[in-house]
């Protein structure tokens, strides 16, 4: 298609939206910028877990917020009911790689458990519905460390429970889509996206919290596989990403689309875990920001990448930030939220360039 997409204001401000995980890092710059295109929204997502955090602090216009777990059936189907959502977007999970290790039950419940609620939930209870985007990771692949890019008809499969639960999670929504939503008209489709950064998260086990907070204590932080490649993105990446790809589900364009889209950063930029942390401590001004962990870690995959190509070929879509930018980026945001920035200014102004970038590629590109 050779043209980068904007979500559309005009369509949004005709959506109702359910979005789960709307207290979370990812879910809440999306409702930042739903609110932002006029979108009614009702979340749904477990309190926010991180002091600070960065929910509670923004102003959302037009959301809902519902506080309940998504294995609370009960509640969970109550919301939906209320809310009749018009489209959804499913992001609320068990994420931590490591915690997965420790509740293994927890994880395959809210993540496999939980997505079935949702998809229950909605299918029953959701009669004008026309779109169901259900967020899971880069890590739903078997990884066999070999560093070449996967590509979305690539095997599924995880070692850990965390990625186990997400490949498993995949297949439900692949039943439900064969089993019940093609048959009902409703677009069920699943995203996969990188590691994502940016301002704002303060989630446990995570690079760039743990490097902001390793600032704060004047330490420097401790990394567990330093040569590690992910594919490291900003925020704003991924969510523009699900944001035309619901567009696009909902736009009479369904039968000709993938049932799954890679959104991920250029493959030939990789950086490791140990460059992003460098990159990140340079901006801030740190000295010496990490050293080697010591002790028994989990088992993670040493090389992970992803080819998003089919999301450009079928959306328009492409990064249009580097992993490099991506850092900066975070690192600006942080400054001007320590410098007194409120952090709903903050993110509208990254917001607004993001967006900035996108017309501007498409102005150029047009014919």
């Amino acid at each position: 298609m050779g043209v980068e997409t904007v979500p559309n204001p005009e369509f949004w401000a005709d959506q109702r939206v359910l979005l789960t995980g709307h207290t979370g890092f990812k879910g809440s710059w999306t409702a930042r910028w739903l609110s932002r295109m006029g979108a009614s929204q009702v979340g749904y997502a477990l309190a926010p877990d991180t002091t600070p955090a960065l929910f509670p602090s923004l102003d959302l216009p037009g959301l809902q917020s519902v506080v309940g777990d998504i294995t609370d059936a009960t509640t969970l189907t109550s919301t939906v009911a209320d809310a009749d959502p018009t489209v959804a977007i499913h992001m609320a999970a068990q994420p931590p790689v490591r915690r997965s290790y420790a509740e293994p039950a927890e994880t395959f419940a809210t993540n496999v458990m939980g997505t079935l609620n949702v998809l229950e939930a909605l299918r029953h209870h959701a009669p004008r519905l026309q779109a169901v985007l259900v967020i899971t990771t880069d890590k739903v692949y078997l990884n066999d460390d070999s560093g070449t890019p996967f590509v979305e008809s690539d095997r599924l499969g995880g070692h850990d429970p965390y990625s186990s639960s997400k490949a498993a999670c995949e297949e439900v929504v692949s039943s439900y889509r064969q089993s019940f939503y093609d048959d009902a008209g409703v677009a069920l489709a699943t995203a996969r996206a990188g590691n994502v950064i940016g301002g704002g998260d303060w989630s446990e086990d995570r690079l760039v919290p743990d490097i902001w907070r390793a600032m704060r204590s004047g330490t420097s932080v401790e990394l567990r596989n330093p040569r590690s490649v992910r594919p490291w993105q900003h925020v704003l990446d991924p969510v523009s990403g699900y944001l035309d790809y619901v567009e696009a589900m909902v736009d009479h364009r369904w039968p000709t689309l993938p049932r799954a889209l890679n959104f991920a950063p250029v493959p030939d930029q990789p950086m490791t875990v140990s460059e992003v942390t460098e990159t990140l401590g340079e901006a801030m001004g740190v000295d010496r920001p990490w050293h080697q962990a010591s002790g028994f870690h989990p088992v993670e995959m040493k090389l992970l990448t992803l080819d998003a190509s089919l999301a450009e070929k079928s959306l328009g879509w492409r990064p249009r930030l580097t992993g490099r930018e991506a850092v900066q980026w975070t690192a600006d945001w942080i400054k001007a939220t320590d410098s007194g920035q409120d952090y709903a200014t903050a993110l509208d102004a990254q917001i607004d360039d993001y967006e900035a970038l996108g017309q501007g590629a498409a102005e150029r590109t047009a014919p």
